[in-house]
């Protein structure tokens, strides 16, 4: 039984090492791409045309992070049967394996999280414009 648990974990390893490269692409990209769009989309513009233009730019940014999160989110369930070990060969492994989960999570919650914001303020700028539009409509009706 110990030697089928050695070899267990050790395709374990091996697999990680494969699935790694992934996790590699992925969290170079949230850190270095990722963020800094996430960080683009904080201070949003007091015009609801500069709004919209914000929006068409996140949306093209989200169809690219959304395919990281993916991505990053299959690789992570190829190695879902770590949570079943717990040798001290494989602690190394599960500490980075944890640390890419972190990461992903982090970063596709701010991502679900932003695309809401941005969602939600354009809906407040658009309401907020039809309110103007109908208040100058009827100051002219009154003024007729």
């Amino acid at each position: 039984m110990l030697s089928n648990k050695r070899i267990q974990e050790l395709e374990l390893v091996m697999e990680f090492e494969k699935v790694e490269e992934c996790f590699k692409e992925v969290s170079s990209w949230i850190e270095n791409v990722g963020r800094k769009g996430l960080k683009g989309t904080v201070n949003l513009d007091d015009s609801l045309e500069m709004l919209l233009q914000v929006q068409k730019q996140f949306k093209e940014f989200d169809l690219v992070a959304s395919e990281y999160c993916k991505r990053g989110q299959e690789a992570l369930k190829k190695m879902d049967r770590w949570e079943d070990f717990s040798s001290v060969d494989v602690h190394s492994y599960r500490v980075k394996l944890q640390t890419y989960r972190d990461q992903l999570e982090e970063f596709c919650t701010q991502l679900d999280e932003t695309r809401h914001r941005i969602s939600e303020t354009v809906r407040l700028y658009e309401f907020f414009d039809k309110v103007r539009r109908g208040i100058c409509c009827t100051e002219e009706g009154v003024k007729s």
